[in-house]
């Protein structure tokens, strides 16, 4: 695994028993572990096989994003990636701490992967393929709940530089199916889905893996609801990835969630505008004229973030802190 990072975002101390197993296995590893605090978080954190960064530390890191990022939200994870890619990452492998990784989660990663691919499909529920539970992945548009599963083809050859692991016992679903539905769910072991053109599905932030050519689609929109901001995230990387060539992979689960406390009607309400616009998301993003090739995939996410404020999906605001992101990430290069 060399060259390659963890990047985590957690409120915890250093005795939260998940992030003392994940610190515990990094140094096995030998895989550096960025920890990311925010204004909840302990004023002192020493964990073994981490870096903690303190909101007083965040503010002195060398980026234009650093004082922009809102306090008290998840895409304070972005600076995260920029420090991991600031210490020469070739894969930031992201996840929370209240994902225990398996033994598999540990295996090296390779861009180029043999799966199933889909293309021109729509909204595809890729979790439907892993299991025969009536389950479906937090993002995923309610409307499109019950269209049939297209049929998969043959195994091929795709090139995923973003790869979404699944998660086994309480997996990243939404708040109407935890309030509904029963859980653990483990899934069955399957091959690899690889989606395509014209393919869509929801990705998190838990269990997620990125090469460096996918970098610059890490970035966590600031000025949404924080139970949306990596769904956003992802349907943005999907349509970029279809001008790049690029599939997205989805992969056996390598985390085992002990899901930290939460209150469900708070996360049913924070999931409200995913609800009601993730489909009308999904026909923006689908209709947008982007430019084909890597390139292009800093002005392409500036159109895509463009036309999300322009349907009222996010503030103005956020285009400030993309160019920032953007500008931060062009700074590390050409060091």
């Amino acid at each position: 695994m060399n060259n390659t990072f963890i990047v985590i975002t957690s409120i915890a101390d250093e005795h939260h028993p998940v992030l003392k197993k994940i610190a515990a296995r990094a140094i096995n590893h030998r895989v550096p572990l960025i920890i990311i605090g925010d204004k909840s978080s302990p004023k002192e954190f020493i964990l073994e096989g981490c870096d903690f960064y303190s909101l007083d530390a965040q503010a002195r890191l060398p980026f234009s994003l650093s004082d922009k990022l809102p306090v008290g939200h998840y895409s304070r994870k972005n600076l995260g990636y920029l420090l991991a890619i600031e210490r020469g990452a070739e894969i930031i492998i992201e996840t929370d701490d209240d994902n225990i990784p398996l033994a598999s989660f540990w295996d090296d990663r390779s861009i180029e992967a043999e799966a199933h691919l889909l293309e021109n499909t729509g909204w595809t529920n890729v979790y439907r393929y892993f299991t025969d539970i009536n389950i479906w992945p937090r993002g995923f548009a309610l409307e499109h709940l019950h269209a049939p599963m297209p049929e998969i083809g043959k195994i091929t050859s795709v090139k995923s530089p973003i790869q979404q692991g699944l998660a086994d016992e309480n997996p990243d679903v939404d708040a109407i199916y935890r309030l509904t539905m029963p859980l653990p769910v483990y899934f069955e072991m399957s091959q690899n889905i690889a989606l395509g053109i014209n393919t869509f599905c929801p990705f998190n932030s838990q269990n997620t893996t990125w090469f460096k050519e996918a970098f610059p689609l890490l970035y966590l929109p600031s000025y949404c609801s924080f139970r949306m901001t990596d769904i956003w995230r992802s349907f943005v990387a999907q349509r970029i990835a279809w001008t790049c060539g690029w599939t997205i992979l989805f992969h056996n689960c390598t985390v085992r969630q002990e899901r930290n406390i939460h209150n469900l009607m708070n996360d049913f309400k924070d999931e409200i505008s995913g609800y009601i616009t993730n489909d009308k998301i999904f026909n923006c993003l689908k209709n947008i004229t982007l430019k084909d090739g890597v390139n292009h995939i800093s002005n392409n996410m500036i159109r895509c973030y463009d036309e999300l404020i322009k349907i009222g999906v996010l503030d103005s605001c956020e285009i400030e802190l993309l160019k920032a992101w953007l500008d931060d990430l062009k700074t590390l290069e050409n060091r």
